[in-house]
């Protein structure tokens, strides 16, 4: 197993899956103190990296697109503060962070995760019930109905109407937009039937954003819809999404095959790969603790990993 435990956050990898536990730091955003716990499956994973730094590193994962209908709604507008993948990692960490990624791309590695987009979540989105309220009103999900409350701030004309309330079989589409500069932000649901025509601040089954702390909440309301909605993948309109925060490299996964015994390939049928990869994976493990303790130092741990990797 390997962990870090920061300021910004705890980061744990099982072999199965990262968890991620935000901090109650300052720097931590709403967002993500809102959302809480998340736990990544290894199967959602594209890749990992830890981008060092002077004052502060950064420690991020990539998760496959459309694997998780936070980014699936967000598409990489999300703000640093509120990105629950990642992960400020102090100097004197560097090296922890180091072997956490490098444990979870063996992980990977042997598990042979195809990087590529998935055409269902394989995350659950933000649980429900879930209640915002900002910009120019509330929205209220439990599971099955929205209901969209109005503030003294909303236009009048879409105030008349009164509170709106439907189900999720009404919905066909749910959209979140940040506010930029002077533009407004929203969160619109596209309904069944004609088309919607009116901006955001007159239509009644869209919430305008004003660019306050609160806003980011509403894309966990968006992301809460999205994943109780057809995928886009299935229905043809997926677009790429991945984290959208990080400008440094990601490490790609889409690793070449490795040699096994017989000079067949990783990705050749084996008589009990699943007891290979086991193997190897705990043996990599115990190096990883050997190295980590100190017993092995970093030239002897990479000489060690490099044999085991060989042999396989």
């Amino acid at each position: 197993m390997a962990e870090i435990i920061q300021k910004d956050g705890t980061w744990t990898f099982d072999g199965d899956s990262v968890r991620i536990v935000p901090g109650r730091d300052k720097g931590v955003g709403l967002l993500r103190q809102t959302l809480g716990e998340v736990v990544v499956p290894l199967r959602a994973l594209a890749g990992v990296s830890h981008e060092p730094g002077r004052k502060a590193g950064r420690l991020r994962l990539r998760l496959r697109d459309g694997a998780d209908p936070l980014l699936q709604v967000t598409g990489g507008r999300l703000p640093e503060a509120s990105d629950p993948y990642r992960l400020t990692v102090e100097p004197d960490r560097s090296g922890v962070a180091e072997y956490f990624v490098d444990e979870v791309r063996n992980a990977l590695l042997l598990d042979q995760v195809d990087p590529g987009p998935v055409d269902s979540y394989l995350l659950p989105g933000p649980a429900v019930p879930i209640t915002v309220g900002a910009g120019d009103g509330t929205v209220a999900f439990d599971g099955d109905r929205i209901t969209l409350e109005w503030n003294w701030t909303t236009e009048e004309a879409k105030r008349s109407g009164g509170a709106r309330e439907f189900r999720i079989g009404d919905v066909r589409s749910v959209e979140w937009a940040p506010s930029r500069g002077l533009d407004n932000g929203w969160i619109r649901f596209g309904m069944a039937g004609p088309g919607q025509a009116a901006a955001p601040k007159y239509d009644p089954y869209a919430v305008e954003l004003f660019g306050f702390k609160k806003d980011p909440l509403m894309a966990l309301v968006a992301a809460a819809v999205a994943v109780r909605l057809p995928h886009p993948a299935a229905t043809g309109t997926a677009r790429g999404v991945g984290t959208g925060t990080g400008t440094g490299p990601v490490l790609s996964l889409a690793a070449p095959p490795v040699a096994v015994p017989g000079g067949a390939s990783a990705g050749a049928p084996a008589a009990d790969p699943s007891a290979d990869h086991d193997a190897l994976l705990r043996r990599l493990r115990e190096l990883g603790e050997l190295h980590q303790s100190g017993i092995l130092t970093a030239d002897e741990f990479a000489v060690a990993k490099a044999a085991v990797l060989g042999r396989f």
